[in-house]
Formats: C-alpha cells, sequence, structure tokens
C-alpha cells in the first residue's frame, strides 16, 4: 500500500475535495483506496455524509491507543473505505505531549492494521502539528494542493521547508509527488503566471537530493466548480453527485495522470544552465527556521 498525505497548512485550498474526489476517482479505476481524516474539523468525514462525533470508534481512539485502525475502516463505495474523524482530534497533542514516539502512531497503527489496500490519502489538518507530523511520519508522498496565487507560493516554501526536515528526521522515504492547482481560472494572468512560476521551481529542483527533486505540478487543474463545493452537502463524491460536471471530469483526468504517473518514466535532465530559482522559493532548501514545527519531532 502507498501512503500519501494531502498537505497544505492553509485551509480552503482543496485538500479535503481533493481527498475525496481523488480517492473516489482512484477506486473507480478498480484500485482500493482508503481515505483518512485527520483533521479535527471532521470535513473529510461530513464529506461522504458521517457525522464527526465521538460515539463512534474514530481516528482519536486509533491515535489514543484506544482501538486498531481496522475498526474505524468503513465501506463508503465501491473499492473505497473511510477513516473517520472526531473533533476529539483537537486535544489529541496535549494527551500526548509527554508521550514518547508520539509522531510514530500513526505510522505503527497501520503497520500493525495489515490493511487491503493500494492506496492510503490522508487529509492532513490545515497546521504543522501533531497531527501533520504523524501522516508525514506514515506517508510514502505528499501532495500538495494549491490555489493559483503568489501567497499560495510563499506558504508552499514553508511547507517544503518542513517536509525536508520531516524526512531527515523522522521520515527518509518522503517525497513530494508534485503540486495539484485548485479553484483555477485558465483565464486569469496570474493563474498562468503561478504555473509558470511553479514549473521554473521544479525543473531547477532536479537531482538536488531534495524531498521534492522529482516532484510535478500535474498537468491537470481543478476547475473553479460550484457543484464541488456542492457534493459534501449531499454526503457523496462528485461522481456520485454530478458524474457530468466539470470537477468529476477534472477528477478523473487527475487521478488518470496520477495513476499513469506510477510508471517508471525518465526524470527529466537538468538544463546545462540552471534555471535560477524564484525568489518565492529560494529558502526552500534551506532548513526550517526555529518554531516552524510546532514541537522538535525527535524529542
Amino acid at each position: 500500500m502507498k501512503t500519501i498525505a494531502v498537505i497544505n497548512q492553509k485551509g480552503g485550498v482543496g485538500k479535503t475535495t481533493t481527498t475525496a474526489n481523488l480517492g473516489a476517482a482512484i477506486a473507480a479505476a478498480g484500485r482500493r483506496v482508503c481515505v483518512m481524516d485527520l483533521d479535527p474539523q471532521c470535513h473529510l468525514t461530513l464529506h461522504f455524509g458521517l457525522d464527526g462525533d465521538s460515539e463512534h470508534t474514530n481516528m482519536y481512539d486509533v491515535l489514543a491507543g484506544e482501538a486498531d485502525f481496522s475498526h474505524v475502516l468503513m465501506p463508503v463505495d465501491d473499492n473505497l473505505m473511510l477513516a473517520g474523524a472526531s473533533i476529539d482530534l483537537a486535544g489529541l497533542e496535549s494527551r500526548l505531549a509527554r508521550e514518547p514516539g508520539r509522531e510514530h502512531r500513526l505510522t505503527r497503527a497501520i503497520e500493525d492494521a495489515n490493511i487491503d489496500a493500494d492506496y492510503m490519502l490522508i487529509d492532513c489538518p490545515p497546521s504543522l502539528g501533531l497531527l501533520t507530523l504523524n501522516a508525514l511520519a506514515a506517508a510514502d508522498e505528499a501532495i500538495i494542493p494549491m490555489q493559483p496565487q503568489f501567497l499560495a507560493l510563499q506558504g508552499m516554501a514553508r511547507l517544503l521547508q518542513t517536509i525536508s526536515l520531516v524526512q531527515q528526521r523522522i521520515n527518509p522515504r518522503l517525497k513530494v509527488r508534485g503540486v495539484v492547482l485548485c479553484m483555477f481560472e485558465r483565464i486569469t494572468r496570474l493563474a498562468n503566471e503561478v504555473v509558470a512560476e511553479l514549473h521554473r521551481f521544479f525543473e531547477s529542483s532536479r537531482n538536488t537530493g531534495t524531498p521534492w527533486s522529482d516532484a510535478r505540478v500535474f498537468e491537470t487543474v481543478v476547475r473553479r466548480n460550484i457543484r464541488l463545493a456542492e457534493s459534501p452537502s449531499h454526503g457523496q463524491s462528485i461522481f456520485g453527485y454530478d458524474p457530468r460536471s466539470h470537477g468529476a471530469e477534472d477528477y478523473h483526468a487527475l487521478a488518470e495522470e496520477f495513476l499513469e504517473s506510477e510508471l517508471p518514466d525518465e526524470v527529466p535532465p537538468v538544463a546545462e544552465t540552471p534555471i535560477e530559482q524564484a525568489g518565492t522559493f529560494e529558502d526552500a532548501t534551506e532548513p526550517a527556521p526555529a518554531g516552524e514545527l510546532d514541537h522538535d519531532p525527535t524529542a
């Protein structure tokens, strides 16, 4: 099973929408998928029509050591399972403050459960605290959904610093799979400038040994689409709610691109004259500044 953290420390950029609908599209392609909600806001759980209450066994119970991971899995569609969340996750960090190895709780739970799935997608909270550290510690790859805005580029530079630190101290296999552009409006000049900036940055990172040296900007963009915003209120993925919408079309295409990129391909060669890194990202390969993580992950 390949585990993928869907992560961005900024809220409202499409993390939950991407986790739910990319997971559903991969499942529709015949792969077995588990989607996990690690956000105390429980938006992924609500997206599939389930309540984010503490009466049912959920990811809080797993991370608190009170339940096995296999006990929280619920089928929500063909080939698709959900590990739901509750608001209790908000108090997990204080509960585990003195627990050794607290950043590896999710890793151990997944390993012990021996889940019958090809992919696991983790919807991370919009912060860089203990829950996100657990997701990154358990993940093979990270996918970063973002809006095509220049402030989002600034935030991504800080996120890459954190991923680099986690790879060095906690999870050496962690890699950045790529960036998915959400709420995209192709006709705007700003959106196209952001895409060009991202391409320049990732091209300049080839063969640098960073976790994002093989990352890509996914060619498929998710257009701004009201049907995507409506589908969670109906407890369905976009494919159940409106399979003819632009949102369904985009996430179907994204799943195809994702699965095609699983095949080994040739890494693009580094240009003889390296492209200068964009100023937005120029510090991304430096160690994370003090205070970037909510706590020292190795403590």
